[in-house]
């Protein structure tokens, strides 16, 4: 239970923080006060099991009562009252393209942009509004100033199109990339950080950190990595795309110099929308991807030069940040451990099933991954989804051959024992015979 002091406190960040639904959908927002202020009697970890709530938190979508998607790490369902705005912008729009979107719908920017401020914890003259992590990433990684010989350190189980990137400019500007290799899980912040340290040389400049390994969940210590990289002079770009609003860290708690993630994964923002964090005494130090008539300026917006885009979806980012908000990213994170808890501890017991994710709160949160001796990832989802209707992530990548199962706060507990049944009917299962163009 929590106090009379902190419930009123909470209730009043409540009523503070639902500007774009109030404006938007009043009576929706006025029922989703209501009932978490309810939880605001609750503490978090008490909240996480109310079924209740969180049952009325899944009708708030519109979700298909054919296929239970577990797959909210690739991309997350949007609930329906950023539907309903993104849609009603659209519209709006449509009336007048070339004055509503110009005149209008674009004088929206600068207030959405300090509201996910807020929730980044940083200044509003530090986040560009762009379409998703690649694009951030990709700003950053093609901006710096990086010549022939200078070193960059990564790992091999970085996302692929920021491992891409970074061949490309090593291929194109003779700049040397140092990899860094796992096992996982990893569960001891002195051996990651450790990893990283010995690949740094004096012409490393800098070190490139995913916040959330996307192939099995895997959360990094990642101020602990940025503070020894800031400490031997390089600078330190953090991917976010798995981590922002999917647990409880402000941007500035990660060291990094450059950040960005995709808000239609764990903010459930409408697909292609992202956010860029560059800390500000660096902005002047990246050219923008897209042009601008001052490449070398120290504003923010520069790189927010994309030419004609979806206004409609980028204004209904404030609806997804009101709606995760209210719920409250305490509350939110304690229920996303909850179900990824939920199955695990349910399917450890099975035989032949194994994690390539760490069961610790400090190294995993929503996402997870697990294997079949015998099966291929492939193999497993495909049956998975044959027998339950189930849509996973297989995982056939370097030393990995797993299966990501990643819920979201939408996703119920009847769901995952139906997930725990599929995988304890596999494992009982012979797998598929080894196809002749399989063999080694």
């Amino acid at each position: 239970m929590v106090s009379r002091r902190d419930f009123i406190s909470k209730s009043a960040i409540l009523a503070g923080s639902l500007s774009f639904l109030k404006f938007s959908n009043p009576a929706f927002a006025e029922t989703f006060e209501k009932k978490v202020n309810k939880q605001n009697l609750l503490s978090s970890e008490a909240s996480a099991t109310d079924e209740d709530f969180w049952t009325w938190i899944r009708e708030s979508y519109t979700l298909s009562p054919d296929v239970i998607n577990l797959n909210a790490g690739g991309v997350s369902a949007q609930p329906k009252v950023v539907q309903d705005a993104h849609i009603e912008n659209y519209r709006f729009c449509n009336q007048g393209p070339s004055y509503y979107m110009w005149n209008i719908l674009d004088g929206g920017r600068e207030p959405l942009r300090s509201k996910l401020a807020d929730l980044a914890g940083c200044d509003k003259e530090e986040i560009a509004i762009n379409r998703n992590s690649t694009e951030g990433l990709n700003t950053v990684i093609f901006g710096l100033h990086l010549k022939e010989g200078d070193e960059v350190v990564l790992t091999r189980y970085d996302y692929p199109h920021m491992m891409t990137a970074w061949k490309q400019r090593e291929k194109r500007d003779g700049i040397k990339l140092n990899w860094v290799d796992w096992d996982f899980p990893l569960e001891d912040d002195d051996a990651i950080v450790k990893a990283y340290a010995d690949k740094i040389t004096p012409k490393t400049k800098i070190v490139h950190i995913t916040h959330v390994i996307n192939w099995v969940g895997q959360i990094m210590p990642a101020k602990k990595i940025a503070d020894m990289a800031h400490a031997k002079g390089c600078e330190v770009i953090v991917d976010g795309a798995h981590s922002f609003n999917h647990f409880d860290f402000k941007i500035p708690d990660t060291g990094a110099d450059y950040f960005a993630t995709s808000l239609h994964k764990w903010l459930g923002a409408p697909f292609g929308s992202g956010m860029l964090y560059i800390k500000k005494d660096k902005i002047k130090n990246i050219w923008p991807l897209l042009g601008d008539d001052k490449p070398e300026g120290d504003d923010i917006r520069r790189f927010e030069w994309l030419g004609t885009r979806s206004f409609a979806s980028e204004l209904a980012i404030g609806n997804a940040v009101d709606f995760m908000e209210g719920i409250g990213i305490q509350r939110k994170e304690a229920r996303l451990r909850y179900l990824k808890d939920y199955w695990m501890n349910k399917a450890k017991n099975i035989p032949k099933v194994s994690f390539s994710t760490s069961a610790m709160a400090k190294y995993s949160c929503a996402i997870a991954s697990f294997s079949i001796d015998g099966w291929k990832g492939g193999d497993i989802t495909t049956k998975i989804f044959e027998d339950k209707k189930i849509f996973v992530t297989p995982i056939v990548y370097e030393k990995l051959n797993c299966v990501r199962v990643s819920p979201n706060i939408y996703n119920s507990t009847w769901e995952l024992d139906r997930l725990v049944d599929g995988i304890a009917a596999i494992a009982k299962a012979d797998p598929p015979p080894i196809k002749k163009d399989d063999k080694k």
